[in-house]
């Protein structure tokens, strides 16, 4: 008897994690999709695309899981001993896969601050304050989006190209606050601009948002070693007696 409702416990602590791999396969997809379109606005400050690979990776997890929800669901209900077996291995086959993507977010995200040290100040030698330019865009971006100016603060201007060029004394308003009216940018009113730089806000962003894909990563790893575990007992129980009670009907079967 204890037998039986120990089977039937995990049988339904199985199912409800099935609905849960449904839910996380969308978690992760999103988790990924948002890491391509934040990485996107700052592409111009890293230039090793393979940091990207962790994304990518979470993305095809997120849709296998989907698929693992599916047939999880199926061989429970059913009891099918060679579905769950299939389950099982895909989902070892998928916790490995999910160990790398934190192995790989971690060294990637120790990569950042070099990748941003190295090309920060090309991009900003690069500036010429247009909107046609992408470096140009993806500046002024950062700098509103990051409430910051210059590199390591607003005197970082002096020394691009741009500022020589234009010889007015002023960085680009980008750099201005927003709650500063008839700001000109002019240094000599430096109170109206961001005092913080942008390469520490821009690492730490990036830093972040490879934290969010390993904390994705490893939150739905440790939910697949319990769908794991469940799926054993069934499988081992029903190897051992394959006369218990059956989820879908409530009977007792031979």
């Amino acid at each position: 008897m204890m037998g039986q409702c120990g089977i039937t416990s995990s049988k339904t602590v199985l199912v409800f994690l099935n609905l849960i791999f449904w839910a996380a396969a969308g978690i992760l997809c999103y988790v990924g999709a948002y890491v391509f379109i934040t990485y996107d606005d700052y592409d111009h400050f890293f230039e090793d695309v393979y940091t990207l690979i962790p994304a990518v990776v979470i993305i095809a997890v997120g849709a296998l899981l989907f698929i693992i929800g599916l047939i999880g669901c199926c061989a429970t209900i059913r009891e099918s001993r060679c579905g769950l077996a299939t389950f099982v291995i895909i989902l070892m086959l998928v916790f490995v896969t999910e160990v790398v993507v934190v192995v790989l977010g971690y060294i990637y995200r120790a990569k950042v601050e070099d990748e941003v040290n190295h090309s920060i100040q090309k991009v900003y030698d690069e500036y010429n304050g247009t909107n046609t330019d992408a470096p140009s865009r993806a500046i002024d971006y950062v700098q509103r989006q990051l409430h910051c100016c210059g590199i390591t603060n607003y005197s970082d201007w002096k020394n691009t190209r741009w500022f020589k060029e234009s010889r007015n004394n002023s960085v680009p308003l980008s750099c201005c606050k927003p709650n500063v009216h008839n700001c000109t940018g002019s240094l000599s009113r430096p109170g109206d601009l961001y005092p913080e730089g942008c390469e520490a806000l821009v690492v730490k962003k990036l830093k972040e948002i490879m934290m969010y894909v390993i904390w994705a990563a490893l939150t739905f790893a440790a939910i697949q070693m319990l769908g794991m575990l469940c799926a054993c007992v069934v499988l081992c129980r029903r190897s051992r007696d394959p006369a218990y009670e059956l989820l879908i009907t409530g009977g007792t079967y031979a």
